[in-house]
């Protein structure tokens, strides 16, 4: 039986719902939700925390616990803005699970938390003093101190200075880990997700559209909307390369498409057509080439394309191989 299962969780609040929503999590796992803006992630963690009215069934390892109150059903939560309280300094923050629950070894536990987020220094200070990455450690820290089994973190590298995320997210392994966590990190960031992730669920419009391992659910999209969001390039009909199977679109990257000089350059697949554009960007050009009024866009490094300024229309013979091929 797995760890945390979620069955038909539903969940309307004005003119948003959340749609049957199903996932299976494991003991352990760090499972990252990924999606746009307003696609309903931040919704679904607060169903799961209890936190939103919501239907259907939350079963934490065999008891139920959709109908328990958020503080007996050992969830931590991480706000994407934090949501420490204002009139309470650091340490108060952290502690504060100590109201209403009864925690063991409050002491070692305080202080290896602390230790490890690097706080002590901070302890007296008021949350108003403090840089976003000190908000963010001091909301993880007080999500710890509860011991909660379940970690939902909401888009927690978001107000992170781009510079430090690497190592930020190396934290989250760590915590994960040293603290015995299954975790749910909602993002909306694919190399984020690519990283950290054991499991990758794709939330659109408040529905579940894929769910599995980051290289199946990354590489693979199941449906055309999927791989746009993921930023797939050059999506075309299959029948473009003939193809016999049951996929209807495909995409290839555009760092593998050549341009074929020879005959000898021989491809899997090539075609001819005409140059719409070009751009010169540092170290390579982005081709935009019309085939049969289907637009490739190509990176193709500058030694080895040397007709960008040439007019345009220029005709091209473009080619990739099947193996670059990905079936959508």
């Amino acid at each position: 039986m797995s760890y945390l299962s979620i069955k038909h969780l539903s969940s309307q609040i004005e003119d948003f719902s959340l749609k049957d929503i199903n996932m299976e999590l494991e003991k352990g796992e760090y499972f990252v939700l990924l999606g746009q803006s307003g696609s309903g992630k931040t919704r679904l963690l607060e169903a799961i925390a209890g936190l939103d009215n919501s239907t259907g069934s939350i079963t934490y390892k065999e008891d139920e616990i959709s109908g328990k109150t958020p503080e007996h059903r050992d969830i931590g939560f991480v706000y994407q803005d934090f949501a420490l309280f204002p009139n309470l300094n650091v340490k108060e923050n952290i502690v504060f699970s100590g109201r209403y629950k009864e925690i063991e070894d409050t002491e070692v536990h305080f202080e290896d938390i602390i230790d490890f987020l690097e706080l002590k220094d901070l302890l007296e200070r008021s949350i108003s003093d403090l840089s976003g990455g000190e908000k963010q450690r001091v909301a993880i820290g007080r999500a710890l101190y509860a011991k909660p089994k379940i970690l939902l973190l909401d888009e927690p590298l978001s107000a992170i200075d781009p510079t430090f995320r690497n190592a930020i997210m190396k934290k989250l392994k760590e915590i994960h880990r040293r603290y015995d966590l299954t975790t749910i990190h909602v993002t909306h960031n694919f190399r984020e997700a690519s990283y950290l992730a054991d499991k990758i669920a794709i939330i659109m419009d408040g529905k579940i559209e894929q769910i599995g391992a980051p290289d199946e659910v990354l590489n693979h999209p199941k449906s055309i909307e999927i791989a746009k969001f993921l930023g797939f390039k050059n999506i075309f009909p299959a029948t473009l390369i003939e193809s016999e199977g049951k996929a209807k679109y495909f995409s290839v990257d555009p760092n593998v498409i050549r341009i074929v000089k020879e005959q000898s350059d021989c491809c899997d697949f090539t075609f001819e057509g005409y140059v719409e554009e070009c751009m010169g960007i540092t170290d390579h050009f982005k081709l935009f080439v019309n085939v049969n009024e289907n637009q490739f866009f190509i990176k193709i490094p500058k030694r080895e394309y040397d007709n960008c300024l040439s007019d345009s229309k220029q005709s091209i013979r473009i080619g990739f191989d099947e193996k670059d091929v990905s079936y959508i």
